[in-house]
Parts: C-alpha cells; structure tokens; sequence
C-alpha cells in the first residue's frame, strides 16, 4: 500500500519563494467570482451565459493542456512559462475591463483558457527540480497550502472591494495587478533547477501527483495532464482499444469512472452557484465571503488529510469525503426548495459551501492514492492521459449541462443533478477497492502491464543544465 502524500509541511513556507505564487492565487480566485458576476450584473446576462461562457473557457484549457505540457518538456525553462501564464493574465484581467461586452468577454476567457495550463507543469517541475527527496513532501505541501491561502486572500479582496460599492471592473485592474505581481516575483526570485525533469516523471511521486492533478483553488478545476503527447493515428487507436480491453479486469476503469463523475457533479454545481446566489438577492460582497467558506474549509482540513488517509485508508476516506460533499449539494437544493432568500439564505449557504470545501481536501488525497497505486507496472503517461481527457470532458460536460439545465430556470434540478452524481460514484469506488484488493491478494491473475515509455525514453540532451536521470532527486536548491 503506497503512503499518502506529506499535507502537515515541516514548515509552513519551504522556500521564501514560494510566497511568489500567493498573488496569483488571489487573482484567480478572485476572478473567478468576478467574470461571472460581471455577465449577471454590468452585463445584464443570465446564468445560460455564464454557463456558455465557462463552457468556452474549458474547453480552451483542454485544447491547449497538450500543447503545454510538449513545449515543456522541449524547452524546459519554468520561469519563461510562469511569466508568460500570469503575464498574460495581468493583460487579460485588464482587457476584459476595457472591452465591457459579452463577446469580448468570451473571447478574451478563451484567450485565458489558452495560456492557463502554461503555468500548471511548470511549477509542478519546477519543485520537482529545485527540491531534493527529502524536502520534496514539504514542498508540495507547502505549494498547496500557499495556494489555498492565496486564494483566500483573493476572495477576502473581493469581499471588502465589493462591500465598500467599488465597482467589478476596477477589481479586475487589481487582480491583474496581482497577477502580474507574481510574475515579476518569479522573473527576479527564482532561479532554474540545476537538473531537467521531464513531465512523465511527475507521476513517478505521489507528492508531485498530487499536485499536479488537484484542483486548483482558485480555478475550481483540475489542469489536464497529458504526461505523453496523445496520438491521433489508426495504429495508436488500435493499440489504445487493446489497452482497455486489457485494463478492463482491473480497478483503473473503475477509478478513472469515479472521478469522472465527481468532476462533472463539481463543475456543474460550481458554474450554477454564482447565478443561483445572484438569483435570490445576495449581494456580490456575500457571494464573495460564501467562496471564501469554501477555500477556508479547504485550508483547514488539507493538513489533516494526509494523517487522515494513512490512519483509516485511502477507500474509505474517498467515500466518506464524497458522501459529505454529496449532504453539502442536496442542502443547497434543500435551501432552493424552501426559497431562501438574503439575508437567511447568506448563512446557509455560507456553511453547506464551506463543509463542501472541507470535503474536496479528504477528496484530493484519498483519490490521488488510489490512483497512484494503481499505476505501478503500468502505462502511467497513458492512464493519466485517459484520466485528464475525461476531466476534461467532465468539465465540458458540467458547463454544457449547467447551460441546458438553465433552459428550464430550475437550480433544484441542477443541484440534484450534481448530488445524483456524486452518490452514484460511490458503488463505483467500493467496487474499485473490490478489484483492487482481488488482483492485489492474487497477483498471478493480473494482466501483464503494456510497457511503460516513460522509463525506457531516452535522456533529453542538456540545455545548460544537467538532465535529471529517472527517480533520481536534484540537487538541492536555493
């Protein structure tokens, strides 16, 4: 059985640049309640728009994750990605406040979309190269807890510009600001690390895994990953479809399935919440503090997920986070049916959101490990392929399903919907524990595994810098 990742950090902050990666975290977070109030509010839209504007936004960030993740790996200079990504946030937040119309807004968000996996494998590789093994847990953990504190720090941002009745638009000046502010940071704080790693290497550490498969704080979705750049051609078709066949008697379809299914429930609660909560008269200043609930949930309970995993397993806190997220959606549907409205409503929703936060950071960890475990002797590159490309359709799917059920103007519906999801994952889990423990007790059974391209891949020639050899650990960085 594979041990959880490190989420208590030996100390908060394991480098001082880390704290680089705050502003930006506060800029998406804080965004991402600005865009879709600015298409309720100033622009007079409808949740149908917000939902097709979310659904454009995802599907730009799925196009462009397997573009990302190549140009990583062939020509590995982290900080360029980083400044490029949050540089071009800086300029888009800006735009978005020059150019107020709905069609400029859609398509400077897809222009977002474009650039945001940019950033995603390169801070992941960049710890991955700056941190020898033993430092490496710590720092992931504390990356994470970094990210959730900036996106708090975002939400807390907005809440108090809101409240003092400046408008959206300037916000969006300051959050671009912030952006921007991080990019400066990383240009002159950070340097490259000594030695290369290559993207498939991040799923050879649960530590790294983690991190780069989560969802985001401040995006509220998962960046897909494609370790391996995906083939398009008959014979890699032919390959894939024996592949499945092979994998079918195992627990990958099973895991991969659920997570599925909870990525669908949570973009399409996620997208819906916004309008739903301008629908009953809540102000954006208490649309802001109910976001914030949910990254506070988060940040308090993602220290305690890792003890919490290696203590009652992986199975079972997976079940238990679902099920408790699944009590936090039917509330909100409960909330919708009885008609709340501000101000009883604000606090309701308020602590549903903030349990439903808490929840995500069991989630996180335990279905991580599930899914790690069960990489070993396999075609990792194309597990994690498949299972992004469906986070991807899940996030497609969520927003396509938000902007169809806004057709019928039900948010009881949506929000029963996203439960349905989430308890129907749960047969799905129990019987991955099933298969897995099935083939774990009789290994002879198993299928032997596809080889694995990311162990027997050639070195990548150095450029300037040592190329880190696999399962190897960097020097240590400054």
């Amino acid at each position: 059985m594979s041990s959880p990742p490190a989420t208590w950090p030996g100390r908060l902050l394991a480098k001082p640049w880390l704290l680089a990666f705050v502003p930006v975290n506060a800029a998406t977070a804080g965004f991402g309640v600005v865009l879709p109030l600015i298409i309720l509010l100033p622009l007079h839209g409808t949740w149908g728009e917000v939902a097709l504007a979310a659904t454009i936004y995802n599907s730009a960030v799925i196009a462009s994750s397997v573009v990302w993740g190549h140009l990583a790996d062939r020509y590995p200079r982290r900080r360029w990605f980083l400044v490029i990504n949050y540089g071009a946030y800086a300029a888009l937040y800006a735009l978005i406040a020059l150019l107020p119309s709905i069609n400029a807004l859609y398509l400077l968000y897809a222009f977002i979309g474009l650039v945001a996996p940019a950033g995603a494998s390169a801070s992941t590789l960049l710890i991955l190269e700056k941190f020898p093994e033993p430092q490496r847990a710590t720092a992931y953990a504390s990356f994470q807890e970094v990210s959730i504190i900036g996106s708090m720090v975002g939400l807390m941002l907005g809440f108090a510009w809101t409240a003092d009745t400046l408008t959206l638009y300037t916000l969006l000046y300051v959050l671009g600001g912030l952006a921007g502010a991080s990019a400066i940071a990383i240009w002159f704080s950070v340097r490259e690390g000594e030695r290369i790693a290559r993207t498939t290497q991040v799923a050879h550490h649960i530590d790294s895994l983690t991190a780069r498969t989560r969802q985001i704080p401040g995006l509220r979705i998962s960046i897909p990953f494609f370790p391996v750049r995906p083939k398009f051609t008959r014979a890699a078709w032919n390959r894939f479809r024996g592949w499945v066949r092979e994998e079918l008697t195992h627990e990958i379809p099973l895991v991969l399935a659920a997570i599925f299914l909870f990525n669908f429930a949570a973009n399409l609660f996620n997208i819906s919440l916004t309008p739903y909560l301008a629908s009953i008269g809540l102000a954006a200043s208490a649309i802001f503090l109910i976001n914030f609930s949910n990254s506070a949930g988060q940040g308090l309970m993602y220290p305690f997920s890792g003890g919490l995993t290696a203590r009652i397993g992986a199975d079972r806190l997976v079940r238990y986070s679902t099920y408790i997220r699944s009590l936090s959606y039917l509330a909100t549907a409960g909330f919708a049916v009885a008609l709340l409205v501000a101000p009883g409503a604000f606090g309701a929703n308020l602590i549903a959101y903030g349990i439903s936060g808490g929840a995500i950071a069991f989630f996180t960890i335990a279905s991580s490990l599930m899914l790690f475990r069960s990489l070993r002797g396999r075609d990792s590159g194309r597990v994690l392929g498949v299972n992004s490309a469906l986070g991807g359709l899940a996030a497609v799917a969520g927003a396509g399903a938000s902007g169809l059920l806004a057709l019928a103007n039900s948010y009881v519906l949506v929000f029963l919907v996203a439960t349905g999801s989430l308890l129907v994952s749960l047969p799905v889990w129990a019987a991955a524990t099933v298969a897995y423990e099935r083939h774990h007790r009789h290994p002879e059974v198993r299928t032997p595994p596809p080889p694995d391209p990311s162990r027997s891949e050639p070195l990548q020639p150095p450029r300037r810098r040592e190329t880190m050899p696999e399962g190897a650990s960097p020097a240590k960085g400054d």
